[in-house]
């Protein structure tokens, strides 16, 4: 069995009025597959899998011509699963908020603010993601980390 490391994550970002939002879990998921230095011996594989749902103000109809025009905020909560020993938590999240923010500034331009990855309680998982969020996962990974991450979704 490999060596993995599960980190409970909350992703979250600001993103353009047209973004969608399963584009935008599809874009984190293919993201982490290669966390640390690719090609060098840093690099790592990854899985990542969550759910994502938009986090958006309330907005009253008369709001809604001026609001349209404005960013939208979007979350994830899930779980990473890092292969390879001697990682710590602190590493992986690391590399994983790196990977994002690059990711999300070449697919969505600047706007504004890097996204924010933060390591989280396992519970606040399972306790804080939506009904409605959609599933998203990082498609065609090492199955062990498929199968160590997927024991806790």
């Amino acid at each position: 069995m490999l060596d993995s490391l599960i980190v409970p994550l909350f992703v979250t970002t600001d993103l353009p009025p047209e973004a969608e939002l399963a584009e935008f879990g599809e874009l984190l998921a293919e993201t982490a597959r290669m966390l640390g230095r690719e090609g060098e011996a840093g690099g790592y594989e990854a899985f990542l899998a969550g759910q994502v749902f938009w986090l958006d103000r309330p907005v009253l109809p008369e709001q809604r011509p001026a609001a349209e025009g404005e960013l939208r905020f979007a979350g994830m909560l899930g779980y990473l699963a890092a292969s390879g020993g001697g990682h710590t938590a602190r590493q992986v999240v690391g590399d994983v908020r790196r990977a994002i923010g690059a990711a999300v500034a070449g697919r969505y331009g600047d706007v504004g603010v890097a996204p924010a990855v933060f390591a989280i309680r396992d519970q606040d998982v399972r306790e804080r993601t939506p009904e409605t969020a959609l599933y998203v996962d990082t498609r065609d990974a090492a199955a062990e980390l498929v199968s160590a991450a997927k024991f806790y979704l």
